[in-house]
C-alpha cells in the first residue's frame, strides 16, 4: 500500500471517529461533593451503568468550583425544582432531577429513595431517558436565565471563538499548502481547463472545512464526556500563551530553534501530494488529506476554543460554534481562490506575498494566540467561565 492509499485510509478512520461523536448519547449531570460519602456511593451506582450503557455521558461538577452554583440555579430553574434543604449529590437527567436521593419526574409524584431503591431509581431514570429521548439535561439549560453573568459569557465566547479563527486563518502552514494547491492547477489551466481552478479550490476548500469541523466535534465530545472541562481550559491558556509567544519570536528570530510550522520532513509528501491533483473529486480528497497535515501545525486556537465551549455548551450549540469558527478560518483560503480565478493575483505572486511577509503573519498569529489564552485564563480565574 503506497504512502497516499495509507494517508487516505488515516482520513477516513479520523473522520469517522469525529463521526462518532455525533451519535446520540444521553447526558446525565451530577453535583457532588468532595468528601460526600452519599455522593460516592451514587457515583459508584452510576459506574455500574456506564458498563452497560454505552451511550450514558456523565458531566459531573464539584459543587465548590468555580460557577458550579450558578450552574447548578440553572438547572434547577430547568427542571423547576427547588433546593430546599436537599443536600448533595444533585442528579439531572432526561425529565428527572434527584436532590439528595430524592427524585422528581420519575414517577406521579417526588418518590424518597435509600440503599438499594435509589439505584434502582437511578437505573429507571437512565432507562427513561434512553427509551423516551428525553431532551438532553444540557439542552434544558439552554434557554434558562443564568442568574450571574450568562450575557458576559455567552459575549466572551463568540469573541474568542472570532479571535481564535482569525489566529487560525492567518497561519503561514495554512496559506503555504493553499498556495502549493493553485499553482497545481494552474498548470491546467493553460491546458484549457480554466475552470478547474475554481472548482477546485473551492473543493479543497470545502474539504479542510468539513474535516476541521468533524474532527473538531470529535474533540468537544470528548472533553465533555471526560468532565475537566475547566482544568483543561486552564491548561490550554497557558499552552495558548506560550505558543503565542513562540510565534512571536519567529518574527524577531525566524528558522532558529524549533517553528510552529509544517514540519520540513513532512513538506515532499505535502507536495507530492497536492501535485498528484487531476480533477476536482481528487482536490477534495487532498484537501482531507492536508487537514491531517495542518492540525498539528495549526491545533492550538482550534484546542482552546473546543476547551471553552466544551464547559457549558449542548451539542448543539456546539456544533454552531464550530461551524462558525471554521467559516471564519477558511474564508482567507476562499478569497486566495477567487482572486487566483479571476487574475486579481498570481500563485507566484501570492506565494512572494507570503514569503516577504512570514515573520509578520508568525508575529500577527502569535499577538492574537497570547492574547486569547491570555484573556481565557483572566475570565476562568474570575469567575465569568
Amino acid at each position: 500500500m503506497n504512502r497516499p492509499i495509507r494517508l487516505a485510509v488515516v482520513a477516513a478512520f479520523v473522520v469517522c471517529l469525529s463521526v462518532a461523536g455525533l451519535a446520540q448519547t444521553t447526558d446525565l449531570v451530577l453535583f457532588y461533593e468532595h468528601g460526600c460519602a452519599h455522593c460516592a456511593q451514587v457515583e459508584t451506582y452510576i459506574d455500574e451503568l456506564l458498563a452497560t450503557s454505552p451511550s450514558l455521558a456523565v458531566h459531573p461538577h464539584e459543587i465548590h468550583e468555580d460557577g458550579a452554583m450558578d450552574l447548578l440555579s440553572r438547572y434547577l430553574v430547568a427542571y423547576d425544582v427547588t433546593l430546599g434543604s436537599h443536600p448533595v449529590p444533585y442528579l439531572f437527567i432526561g425529565d428527572v432531577a434527584a436532590l439528595g436521593g430524592t427524585y422528581y419526574g420519575l414517577y406521579d409524584e417526588p418518590y424518597e429513595t435509600s440503599g438499594r431503591s435509589e439505584q434502582f431509581a437511578l437505573q429507571d431514570a437512565v432507562l427513561l431517558a434512553i427509551d423516551s429521548n428525553a431532551v438532553s439535561a444540557l439542552d434544558r439549560i439552554a434557554d434558562a436565565a443564568a442568574p450571574n453573568g450568562g450575557g458576559l459569557t455567552e459575549g466572551l465566547t463568540i469573541s474568542a471563538i472570532a479571535i481564535a479563527a482569525l489566529v487560525d486563518s492567518v497561519n503561514p502552514c495554512t496559506f503555504a499548502v493553499l498556495v502549493l494547491l493553485l499553482g497545481t492547477l494552474l498548470v491546467m489551466q493553460r491546458q484549457g481547463r480554466k475552470r478547474l481552478v475554481l472548482k477546485a479550490g473551492l473543493a479543497f476548500t470545502s474539504a479542510i472545512y468539513v474535516s476541521y469541523f468533524l474532527m473538531g466535534i470529535g474533540i468537544f465530545s470528548a472533553i465533555q464526556a471526560a468532565g475537566v472541562q475547566q482544568p483543561f481550559i486552564m491548561v490550554v491558556s497557558g499552552l495558548a500563551i506560550l505558543l503565542g509567544i513562540w510565534n512571536m519570536k519567529d518574527f524577531f528570530a525566524y528558522g532558529k530553534w524549533f517553528t510552529i510550522e509544517v514540519p520540513q520532513r513532512w513538506r515532499p509528501t505535502v507536495k507530492r501530494l497536492t501535485s498528484s491533483v487531476v480533477s476536482v473529486p481528487g482536490a477534495f480528497l487532498i484537501g482531507v488529506l492536508d487537514s491531517l497535515f495542518l492540525l498539528p501545525c495549526s491545533s492550538g486556537p482550534y484546542i482552546a476554543i473546543l476547551a471553552l465551549i466544551s464547559k457549558d455548551a449542548t451539542k448543539t450549540q456546539g456544533a454552531v460554534y464550530l461551524l462558525l469558527y471554521n467559516l471564519i478560518f477558511v474564508l482567507p483560503l476562499v478569497v486566495i481562490t477567487l482572486a487566483v480565478q479571476f487574475g486579481f493575483t498570481t500563485t507566484a505572486r501570492a506565494e512572494r506575498w507570503r514569503s516577504a511577509r512570514l515573520g509578520k503573519l508568525h508575529l500577527v498569529s502569535g499577538i492574537l494566540m497570547f492574547l486569547l489564552g491570555a484573556g481565557m485564563l483572566a475570565a476562568t480565574l474570575l469567575g465569568w467561565l
